[in-house]
C-alpha cells in the first residue's frame, strides 16, 4: 500500500489495495490507522462485485442494513445512483423531494442511537461531467474555531430532525410513519475522533441545540455550518469507475454536486458500517419489528 495526501488537510489515496482478495489482520489495521489519520480513504480500481463490497466493508464492522428496494443490487448494499430495477433513469417526482433537495452537507444515519463508523461508496457508472463528492473534515474546522467559540459549544448537544430540515428549505415531506423511521435524535456536538482530536459532529440536518431556544439553536448551527463549509476545508472528488471512498461520519461532513441526472446514468453503491453490535436495519421502525 502506498498512501499519497489529497487535501492539505485530510483525505488520503491508497494505492495497491485489492479489495477482492484475501483480508488479512495487517490490511484492517492499515486500513484503521489510515482512516484515523486521513477521515475520508479513496481506494482506486476497487473490485466491482457486489460480495468484495459486503466482504471488505465487514472486516471493519457491522453492516447498517438499508430499507428494502429493488432488487438491481445486493440487498445489504444502498443504491446512491439514478437507476431503476431495469437499469434506466429514473424520471423526476411529479411532486415532493426531489434528489437535488439532500445536496447540502450532512453526516450518514445520524437518525440512528450512535453516530455510524464509516460508509464505503463505490462507483460502477459515472457521469461525464458533475455528480462529484465534496468532503469536509471537521476535525479541521473544530482546531480553526476561535477559542471563546470552542468553550461555548463544549457541551452541547444538537437535534437532527430530516423533515423539519427540509421545511427550512421549503419541502413537505413525510408522513407519520416517515417520521417515526427517522426520529429526531440528539447528540453532542463536540466528540473525539478516532485519531484522538475533537471534531464537530453537524449537518444540514441539525435544527436546535438541546435546552435552547429554537432561534438561538439555528443562530449558532447556522453559523457552525456558514464556517465548515469554506472553500478551504473542501475536498471534491471527481469520480470515476472502481473508486471507493470510505469516509468517517464521526467527524466529516460530504455533499452531492449536482449533474445531469435526467440525461446521464450514475450508478453508486454504498454500504455503511457501526462501530459494533449486531447487522440492523438503518429503519427504526424495522428494528423494532426484529426485536
Amino acid at each position: 500500500m502506498q498512501i499519497n495526501q489529497l487535501h492539505p488537510r485530510f483525505v488520503g489515496e491508497i494505492i495497491g489495495l485489492d479489495t477482492s482478495g484475501p483480508i488479512t489482520p495487517q490490511m484492517v489495521e492499515a486500513v484503521e490507522a489510515a482512516m484515523a489519520k486521513y477521515a475520508v480513504c479513496v481506494i482506486r480500481d476497487a473490485s466491482l462485485a457486489d460480495e468484495d463490497h459486503i466482504r471488505f466493508s465487514r472486516a471493519f464492522g457491522p453492516l447498517e442494513l438499508p430499507p428494502a428496494g429493488g432488487k438491481r443490487i445486493a440487498p445489504e448494499l444502498y443504491d446512491i445512483g439514478n437507476l431503476d430495477p431495469d437499469g434506466e433513469i429514473i424520471p423526476p417526482k411529479p411532486e415532493g423531494a426531489q434528489p437535488t433537495d439532500f445536496e447540502l452537507f450532512h453526516t450518514d444515519s445520524p437518525f440512528n442511537d450512535l453516530p455510524t463508523k464509516w460508509s464505503l461508496l463505490l462507483a460502477y457508472v459515472t457521469p461525464p461531467v458533475g455528480a462529484n463528492t465534496e468532503y469536509i473534515d471537521t476535525r479541521a474546522v473544530y482546531e480553526d474555531l476561535p477559542q471563546e467559540t470552542k468553550d461555548r459549544i463544549e457541551n452541547l448537544s444538537v437535534e437532527h430532525d430530516l423533515f423539519r430540515a427540509l421545511q427550512r428549505n421549503g419541502v413537505q415531506f413525510g408522513d407519520d410513519a416517515m417520521k417515526k423511521a427517522y426520529p429526531r435524535m440528539a447528540h453532542p456536538l463536540v466528540r473525539s475522533s478516532a485519531s484522538g482530536r475533537k471534531a464537530l459532529y453537524m449537518g444540514w440536518h441539525g435544527v436546535g441545540i438541546v435546552g435552547w431556544s429554537d432561534e438561538d439553536g439555528l443562530r449558532l448551527l447556522d453559523e457552525l455550518y456558514a464556517f465548515a463549509t469554506q472553500e478551504k476545508y473542501i475536498y471534491s472528488h471527481q469520480w470515476r469507475p472502481g473508486d471507493m471512498v470510505i469516509w468517517d461520519n464521526r467527524c466529516t461532513m460530504h455533499s452531492a454536486t449536482s449533474f445531469e441526472r435526467y440525461r446521464y446514468k450514475r450508478d453508486m453503491r454504498r454500504t455503511t458500517i457501526n462501530e459494533s453490535g449486531p447487522e440492523v436495519s438503518a429503519i427504526a421502525a424495522m428494528r423494532e419489528a426484529a426485536d
